[in-house]
């Protein structure tokens, strides 16, 4: 065997060692792949049921954000609403005032007019009435005592 056999043949050796050292990589590996995919099989199992349950709370939320929305939108119209209608009720209430307080004030002065003029003639009337009593009282006391 010559030198350049035998290089040969150890070049050959170290190739067989070379590819079976691969083979055992490449097996190893495969056997990784096939444990991550186990993993990941199961992952997608118990995560399938919680995605599908966070896309329906996301609907959910959506909805609500929607009736929300509406909620707002028809309580911003009321409230503009009730802006209107408080404008316009101090408009009238103004305009009452103005055309309704002089007449409720000359009513109020004749009413407070008429009860003191009706006190004053009721008064009068309980005088004379007094003084008519009295003097008949001591007519008849002076009848009394001349006779």
């Amino acid at each position: 065997m010559s030198a350049s056999e035998l290089a040969l043949l150890i070049a050959v050796v170290l190739c067989v060692i070379g590819f079976t050292a691969l083979v055992v990589v490449l097996f190893r590996l495969l056997q990784s792949l096939r444990d991550v995919q186990y993993e990941l099989a199961v992952w997608r199992e118990r995560t399938e049921p919680l995605l599908a349950e966070m896309r329906e709370s996301t609907l959910d939320a959506r909805d609500a954000v929607v009736d929300a929305r509406r909620d707002l939108d028809r309580f911003d119209r009321v409230l503009g609403s009730a802006e209107a209608i408080s404008e316009a009720m101090t408009g009238t209430s103004r305009l009452a005032r103005t055309a309704l307080s002089a007449p409720v004030i000359k009513v109020a002065a004749i009413a407070t007019g008429t009860s003191r003029a009706a006190r004053r003639l009721t008064r009068r009337e309980r005088r004379a009435r007094r003084d008519q009593s009295r003097s008949v009282s001591v007519v008849s006391a002076r009848r009394r005592r001349s006779s």
